[in-house]
């Protein structure tokens, strides 16, 4: 069966690790035969592979579109996919990672890329909730060590206080 791609003006792709370009106007390729084939929407950059799910993501594209380092970036992938099932807990985040794993182990690299990337708003969202936790830590944590708002004399406490005095009146023991 024939795949048939629309082209928009200038839009980039790979096919068979080969990078194309098309000309100005619009235009529909016919592929009779199997090929590698990879939009420019969906072609990650080394340095673009910041994240777990991304660097998934970029092993399988790599053994898409280089079958001669198919093997190295095969340990990649395994490396990555096992770190990531081992971090999250999500049953359905899990059961994508199954059907990439078994793409990858069939040789459908295209399907575990369509896959794979289902993964990136779940993996945005928990980093985004991450940082944002981080950021609460931080804030909180300068508050209780006095770097903050806590101990610097508006309330009342912490003025003219020392250390020992401080930590005495927490209920902590100092070192003397």
């Amino acid at each position: 069966m024939a795949l048939k791609i629309s082209l928009k003006p200038g839009e980039k792709f790979v096919i068979n690790g080969a990078v194309i370009q098309n000309g100005e106007r619009r235009t529909n390729l016919v592929l009779h035969n199997k090929a590698s084939i990879l939009r420019e929407k969906d072609i990650l950059l080394p340095e673009n592979a910041q994240t777990p799910v991304r660097r998934i993501y970029f092993a399988i594209m790599m053994m898409y579109l280089d079958p001669d380092a198919e093997k190295a970036y095969h340990q990649e992938f395994v490396r990555r996919v096992a770190e990531f099932i081992n971090a999250i807990r999500n049953p359905a985040i899990l059961t994508d990672c199954i059907t990439i794993i078994d793409n990858v182990y069939s040789r459908d690299f295209y399907g575990a890329l369509l896959t794979c990337k289902k993964l990136l708003p779940y993996e945005q969202e928990r980093l985004d909730f991450a940082a944002r936790h981080a950021a609460l830590e931080k804030v909180m944590g300068a508050k209780l060590t006095g770097d903050g708002a806590e101990g610097d004399g508006e309330d009342g406490e912490g003025a003219g206080e020392d250390e020992s005095e401080t930590n005495s009146r927490r209920g902590e023991r100092t070192a003397d």
